[in-house]
């Protein structure tokens, strides 16, 4: 360096991250300007609300319905689409909406989730956003334990989120798989002047049963709410009449209902009054005793939605994937789904023979027949092998990177054949084995093997001997 500069390296360091700090400051407005300029033409005045809104992701309870890929995980750490995990769509949908104050409250099996998190997602030192893991606690106060539901997990954490500036708070569940521009729900609960508004979907007569069902007046104002309804007349009063299918241009014969996705918005002061009691549930309990009392909103959804909190779902959505045409689609540009990346080598196939499959990195496949399957990151699968409707998680490491004796090697061993199963990571398949749940009863627990819906899941780091018959 000149000697005439000698000296000032505190002056240049300064004026370097002065000049980044702008050009940093100036990304930033072009991206929220042009994306919503582009997605919702969101006004200025909603911009700001929506900066002062604090994303809140439900861990998930113990998930029990999606047992036994949920025995070691949390359940929004379960994979998805092979290489991603369940909690990466309600992240990836808060930051396509230009939302960076993300709170995750976790309880259950969560250390992968929170290795997850941690390793996924991480802000410069010029952006406010943040994804903070907010784990279930003992304290001092004897009235706070663990979560005992999705309200009573807000609760116990309100003191920290106070400690943000936020006017709204947007509640949104781990476990589902769908896309949305938050901005417009937010802008909907701002210009409607809504205390409380619930995302909701059109579902059909045979989903009415798994879900709150909602009643809304022309104005989407929600008039009343049921939990799971079953008695024939209960169901006609709920269906949307012909008025409510124009209102909301839902152009389909059949009976139709309003389902709650377990997404919510409330106001900051309302959110505090409503956890200002021993109610446990947003979904049993805060909303339905909500409406009367507070101005109560719904925001109708249609695009595509499904909640993965069982087996059949789960297995359901993540064969979709394989379609030609998914239901949902993962490359939609300025909107992608964001995951922990890996530096993982290119899939190699030998003479392989491949139909409907959708595959992920540092694969390789010998001389095998697949038909309608999703590989994971890592899958070995070898010669002979013949798999057919299935989900094949793959592995976390090739062999020899861990010091794990084992005589059956990771992945799928010589002419084995899969059927309609689940293949949980770090599996080691034996050689001619068959693994499929034909003949057998739609529930069944096994020393090896679960099935549930008439599905069969391999649990993780499962070892199947040579020749096995599942």
């Amino acid at each position: 360096m000149d000697s005439r500069f000698r000296g000032n390296d505190r002056y240049f360091d300064t004026l370097r991250r002065g000049v980044c700090h702008w050009f940093t400051i100036l990304l930033v407005i072009s991206e929220k300007h042009g994306k919503i300029g582009a997605m919702s033409q969101v006004s200025s005045g909603i911009v700001q609300k929506i900066q002062r809104t604090a994303a809140i992701v439900m861990g998930g309870g113990a998930g029990t319905r999606l047992f036994p890929l949920t025995k070691d995980r949390a359940k929004p750490a379960v994979p998805l689409g092979g290489k991603y995990r369940l909690v990466d769509i309600p992240i990836s949908n808060c930051l396509n909406s230009n939302l960076r104050q993300i709170y995750l409250l976790t309880q259950f099996n969560s250390s992968s989730l929170h290795r997850h998190i941690q390793r996924t997602y991480k802000f410069d030192e010029f952006s406010s956003g943040f994804v903070e893991i907010m784990a279930a606690q003992q304290t001092g106060n004897p009235n706070q334990g663990w979560y005992q539901g999705t309200a009573d997990a807000v609760r116990h954490n309100l003191v920290h989120f106070d400690n943000e500036l936020y006017d709204t708070a947007l509640i949104l569940s781990g476990d589902q798989l769908y896309r949305m521009d938050y901005r417009s729900l937010l802008e909907e609960h701002a210009t409607t002047g809504a205390d409380i508004t619930v995302a909701v979907i059109p579902v059909n007569r045979e989903a009415v049963s798994e879900f709150g069902i909602m009643q809304i007046d022309e104005e989407r104002a929600i008039k009343r709410f049921v939990e799971k309804p079953k008695e024939k007349t209960l169901l006609k009063d709920l269906h949307l009449n012909e008025g409510m299918r124009r209102v909301l241009n839902v152009d389909v014969n059949e009976p139709l209902y309003l389902a709650s996705m377990g997404i919510y918005a409330f106001n900051r002061k309302v959110l505090h009054e409503v956890l200002n009691s021993d109610l446990l549930d947003f979904g049993k309990d805060i909303i339905p005793g909500a409406i009367g009392r507070y101005k109560v909103r719904a925001f109708v959804f249609q695009g595509y939605w499904e909640d993965v909190g069982t087996i059949r779902a789960y297995y359901r959505a993540n064969l979709d994937l394989c379609e030609a045409k998914p239901q949902f689609e993962w490359n939609l540009p300025g909107q992608p789904i964001y995951t922990r990346s890996r530096n993982l080598p290119p899939n190699r196939i030998e003479n392989a023979t491949l139909q409907n499959i959708s595959i992920c990195a540092g694969c390789s496949i010998q001389e095998a027949v697949l038909q309608r399957t999703l590989l994971g990151n890592r899958c070995v699968i070898r010669k002979g092998v013949k798999i057919e409707e299935s989900i094949i998680m793959g592995a976390d490491y090739y062999e020899g990177e861990k010091p794990i004796s084992a005589d059956i090697p990771l992945g799928i061993g010589e002419g084995t054949q899969i059927q309609k199963a689940i293949i949980d990571k770090n599996a080691r398949i034996g050689r001619n084995c068959v693994i499929s749940p034909q003949g057998k009863p739609n529930h069944l627990d096994h020393e090896l093997y679960y099935i549930r819906d008439g599905i069969m899941v391999i649990p993780k780091n499962s070892i199947i001997p040579d020749h096995t018959m599942l």
